[in-house]
């Protein structure tokens, strides 16, 4: 089993099911940990792996895609596992609800993973779908209406997007049939069935799938639910989210992308530019307004969510900075929701003006904040900088002066505001007197390690991942 794909969803499925047993479920964050090490030594072992034949019948298939987001998603989950161990460790008041918790999030991991190794359109559908509704009930604190609410939230919208996602794919098989062709939604086959130009079923086909991923992306027009669900979260559920669940959906789109640019590539270039174009400027004038330390997040997230379209839609020269930027993006998330939870447990505000000499009193939180906003903003030497820059540069090459400089003007704007918020919590002298619990290493450990593999990712990348990125770097420009 360990050389099977199919272990990365057999494992945390069956550990899910295993609470069931009381014995396990008083030792649920125990199992949480334990699973997470092993799909994150499965998902590198899938990494390195020669490419093996596809299973089930085709539907499940390893290509260097799903290998990339593999080795991304499942280390990412490790950690987050850790830290609801540590926290849960060092404050026994949370372990009311924790079983119930860890055997959704189990769950959410075995369809995350499946979402990556599906290769089939209608099956990625499914997975996507169980994704959220996993994750819905993970977004509920207890007592919370709040909370209850932009879970509600949360299930319309993804629901719209992704009912919008299923009306494109049966359009783009109705198109395989006006074609001549015989419709078919495996993933590997479609290729050869659409090299020719595109007909209107394949247009209104694309245009709704692009429209239904946006909406689970955060993207504009139908964004709104993203700043509240991540604020109302809880730390750990929002990193999920951010870093796991938006890569498994990326992953959907990237397929599209994979299959139908050529051919189709001018109208997924103008409809990608756009939507990023106008998710960066509501992003921007959200992230000035705003003085939640959470929300600002979620929007440099939609932000985040902008730069990778413009640069998906860009291609070419832009798609190896794209997915640098990817990578980069879902550990600078885990990193800044996860440092966002722990400050909030102790200053019990998400206020950032009530928010003063983070260095003094949370020394590793006030570290982790500082270099994780130097990261989200694009500074060397993380890997978002390289990213960013590689993006830049694809736009000025082909031509988009106009969004080129947009995307200058609002990063700038971003920078400016995203400092005057942040910089005054970390700095400075405490507002109030209190006396913390003092930090302790392994309560940041896993937010160091997810530092230090964006300096790597910044400084040197290894050549074997290196190689994986360039696979799907060019995989992106089409067959």
């Amino acid at each position: 089993m360990s050389s099977s794909p199919l272990a990365l969803v057999i494992v945390p499925l069956v550990a899910s099911l295993g609470l069931a047993v009381r014995a396990i479920r008083e030792r649920a964050t125990i199992v949480l940990v334990c699973v997470g090490i092993v799909a994150s030594v499965l998902a590198v072992w899938q990494a390195i792996a020669p490419a093996s034949q596809p299973l089930l019948g085709g539907f499940v298939r390893v290509d260097a895609t799903s290998r990339l987001f593999l080795g991304v998603v499942n280390p990412v989950f490790l950690g987050v596992s850790v830290y609801i161990w540590n926290r849960v460790s060092t404050t026994p008041v949370l372990w009311d609800g924790m079983g119930r918790l860890v055997w959704l999030a189990l769950a959410f991991l075995a369809t995350a993973n499946t979402v990556l190794l599906a290769n089939h359109l209608v099956f990625l559908w499914i997975a996507l779908e169980a994704t959220t509704l996993t994750a819905a009930p993970l977004i509920v604190r207890a007592g919370s209406a709040a909370s209850r609410q932009a879970s509600w939230h949360y299930l319309l919208f993804s629901s719209v997007g992704l009912g919008l996602v299923l009306l494109g794919f049966l359009c783009l098989a109705r198109s395989l049939e006006a074609d001549g062709h015989e419709p078919t939604f495996f993933v590997d086959r479609l290729p050869e069935l659409v090299a020719g130009g595109a007909n209107l079923w394949r247009k209104l086909g694309l245009v709704l799938v692009l429209l239904g991923l946006g909406t689970k992306l955060g993207l504009a027009p139908m964004y709104s639910w993203l700043p509240e669900v991540y604020d109302e979260a809880p730390p750990a559920v929002t990193a999920l989210l951010a870093a796991v669940q938006f890569n498994c959906a990326l992953v959907v789109l990237f397929r599209i992308v994979q299959v139908y640019r050529s051919g189709n590539g001018e109208l997924l270039a103008v409809a990608l530019v756009t939507m990023g174009t106008i998710s960066m400027v509501v992003s921007t004038f959200s992230i000035i307004a705003t003085r939640n330390m959470k929300r600002l997040i979620a929007y440099a997230s939609i932000n985040h969510a902008g730069v990778i379209a413009i640069g998906l839609g860009v291609g070419k020269a832009a798609s190896y900075g794209l997915l640098l930027y990817v990578i980069s993006n879902a550990f600078i998330k885990a990193i800044l929701f996860l440092t966002a939870g722990k400050i909030k447990a102790h200053y019990r505000t998400k206020d950032t003006r009530r928010i003063s000499g983070l260095l003094k009193d949370l020394p590793y939180s006030g570290v982790l904040l500082m270099i994780g906003t130097f990261a989200l903003l694009g500074f060397p030497p993380f890997g978002s900088f390289i990213g960013e820059l590689l993006i830049l540069s694809a736009l000025v090459s082909s031509g988009h002066m106009l969004v080129f400089s947009a995307f200058c003007l609002l990063i700038t704007m971003t920078f400016i505001a995203t400092g005057r918020t942040i910089f005054p919590m970390i700095w400075g002298e405490p507002k109030q007197q209190h006396t913390w619990p003092r930090q302790t290493f392994l309560s940041a450990s896993p937010k160091i390690v997810f530092l230090a593999t964006l300096v790597v990712l910044g400084i040197y990348i290894p050549p074997a991942v290196n190689e994986l990125i360039l696979q799907v770097a060019a995989s992106l420009e089409g067959p």
